[in-house]
């Protein structure tokens, strides 16, 4: 009895350490960590969507593109500094995810930009979203839609409380 026991224990462990937490996705050797979407303001035409992506495989991969039934396009997008001037543009040719490496698309850098929304965003609601990558294909994820508020932590703060994006790569 206690063999079987042992054996149902280990079964489960074994199961249980393959299943990954809620929020959390992982196609071929890259993972998706908690993506989430900003709430919008009422009639808001765009809304952005942030996550980690990380690559444990031995190459580079590229987030190419994505689509959504609420937008009418999802595009991979950047904000970094041009002299004294913050500006947003697509990544025409995606964005890499570094082969043993991570890329954080967070508020103020990297992020899929869902365009032409077809409702307001609602802190609590889920969007869903297929990603696709160059080399592992694509997935759906659900994106958890957060208020603004709560996305402050997410963004990284200089001595005086202004974004920092000293930091931030720049290029594409």
């Amino acid at each position: 009895m206690n063999r079987i026991a042992l054996l149902l224990s280990a079964a489960v462990l074994g199961l249980s350490s393959s299943f990954v937490a809620a929020g959390d996705y992982t196609l071929g050797s890259l993972e998706i960590e908690q993506p989430f979407a900003r709430a919008t303001p009422p009639n808001a035409p765009v809304s952005g969507g942030y996550m980690t992506i990380r690559n444990s495989g031995a190459e580079a991969d590229r987030l190419i593109s994505g689509e959504a039934a609420f937008a009418d396009r999802v595009e991979i997008h950047e904000m970094a500094m041009e002299g004294d001037v913050m500006k947003m543009r697509q990544l025409a040719d995606g964005l890499e995810i570094p082969a043993g490496g991570e890329v954080v698309l967070k508020p103020g850098g990297y992020h899929v930009m869902f365009i032409g929304i077809d409702s307001q965003f609602k802190d609590g609601e889920t969007r869903n979203v297929k990603l696709t990558f160059e080399k592992a294909g694509s997935i759906d994820l659900e994106f958890e839609v957060k208020d603004i508020k709560a996305m402050q932590g997410h963004m990284k703060k200089d001595g005086h409380g202004n974004m920092d994006h000293g930091k931030m790569k720049q290029g594409g």
